[in-house]
């Protein structure tokens, strides 16, 4: 008979075990409740087109002054100044990190040639680590920039220029231009700053969305709140050629309207000679209707752009393998791709769709795409059980279609549901078929998501 110390210690070792296997509580999810929160509006430092605490992107191409045009804003901001609609600026200090041009001979002139308070302009240098100096790394030094910004106070503006210089891994893949953007959105966020970061348009697009034309990966536009894009475009016959700044998109206000706007040289210092920017007039319109001459692109040119659009979307957003198709038309969307385009764009380059644990649909690349490793080794991973079931029941024979919607845009185009079936599995990796094709898996029609 076990006496009382006996039942203690037996006890106390079921504690000791209970402990040992419990799950760690310090790592916790954190949620806010709604009725904790109280609905904030959004800052701005210009309305309409600089937001506090938010990312904004510059594209355009070489030799369109989007430096200057950077710089000038800044100015702006030093002197509280009047901004091109003539609403006041409130006076802050900026913050410039630039990687291509030197603060002495080429950013300090532009910004004394639009007038700033050079008291109120701070250039990152670089970092001081036991006495020595070395160029400054995002991925590492953030957190001494957050402090030194802190020390200097009322940093209203950051300019980053070239953007993707905050990107350490491959500035074309999704998620790591996500993952190397979010410490500056932290950061604007925690200095409740306007950054501005700058970049390129790709080479050729004209006459398609202009956000969708900045360099590297879709996902800068897709973090930045506001796009904003500067172009020259041709005059009409007998008129000279104008620029034009203009905002493209934005998710937290009017994602239209431009300014035509002038690069002025001058010498705001004897000897020294540096660009300026002059305002002109206020235009109303898209940053697509403004930047694109109407008879540069035909009627029938257009719905071509827009699909190569959606196809230059599609190989950017599924270039790291499998993604939640959700995920893909929710972004899609916020880039102004239609579902109809984005449907014809993912037949064009054979999309593959496949439903995964949960009822979950993905997309990816087909096998021949760079992606193949990753892409395969998922849509293996989540058919395995699937395909095997299909093969014990010869599922896919010949003949077995999925359901197929005709949508408005076929009953317009005068196809019949049958005929849209036809050219919708037409597309497909020979639907009604399970079996490899370049060692990725077939899917049956009835296994086969409908835009």
């Amino acid at each position: 008979m076990k006496s009382k110390d006996d039942y203690e210690a037996i006890a106390s070792a079921l504690d000791a075990e209970v402990i040992t296997n419990a799950v760690d509580v310090t790592n916790s999810v954190i949620f806010l409740c709604g009725k904790d929160l109280t609905p904030q509006p959004v800052e701005w430092l210009w309305q309409g087109w600089l937001a506090k605490g938010k990312l904004h992107i510059l594209a355009g191409a070489p030799g369109q002054g989007k430096t200057t045009l950077a710089l000038t804003l800044a100015a702006t901001v030093t002197i509280g100044g009047r901004w091109p609609d003539g609403r006041i600026s409130e006076q802050g200090n900026v913050l410039i990190w630039s990687g291509e041009d030197d603060a002495a001979d080429t950013l300090l002139p532009r910004l004394i040639a639009a007038g700033a308070d050079r008291n109120k302009c701070f250039f990152v240098q670089g970092t001081q680590v036991n006495g020595e100096i070395r160029s400054f790394e995002p991925s590492r030094d953030m957190l001494s920039l957050e402090q030194k910004a802190n020390q200097i106070g009322g940093i209203s503006l950051l300019v980053v220029d070239p953007v993707v210089s905050t990107v350490i891994g491959d500035s074309h893949k999704n998620t790591e231009v996500r993952r190397d953007l979010q410490p500056v959105v932290d950061l604007a966020s925690r200095l409740n700053a306007a950054v501005i970061g700058i970049t390129h348009f790709s080479k050729g697009g004209s006459g398609s969305d202009p956000a969708m034309r900045v360099v590297g990966s879709v996902a800068f536009t897709a973090v930045a709140r506001i796009v904003l894009v500067a172009a020259k475009v041709k005059g009409a016959e007998g008129n000279q050629d104008r620029r034009i700044f203009a905002r493209a998109k934005s998710n937290i206000g009017p994602d239209d309207g431009g300014f035509e706007y002038f690069i002025d040289q001058i010498e705001p210092i004897p000897g020294i000679h540096a660009s300026r920017i002059a305002w002109g007039q206020a235009l109303d319109g898209t940053a697509k209707e403004l930047l694109n001459d109407p008879e540069e692109v035909a009627e029938g040119d257009e719905g071509r752009t827009a699909i190569e659009q959606a196809v230059n979307f599609l190989k950017q957003t599924l270039e790291d393998g499998l993604t939640p198709s959700n995920v893909v038309r929710k972004e899609a969307k916020e880039n102004g791709i239609s579902p109809r385009t984005l449907r014809r764009a993912s037949e064009r380059i054979k999309v593959l769709n496949k439903k995964g644990a949960g009822g979950i649909w993905y997309m990816s690349l087909p096998a021949c795409s760079n992606n193949q490793g990753s892409s395969q080794a998922a849509i293996a991973k989540l058919s395995k059980e699937e395909d095997q079931l299909a093969h014990s029941q010869n599922i896919g024979q010949h003949g077995q279609h999925g359901r197929y919607d005709s949508t408005d845009d076929d009953e317009k185009e005068g196809r019949s549901a049958t005929e849209a079936q036809d050219d919708h599995v037409g597309q497909g990796l020979n639907v009604g078929q399970i079996g490899q094709l370049d060692g990725q898996v077939a899917l049956d029609a009835n296994d086969k998501e409908t835009f």
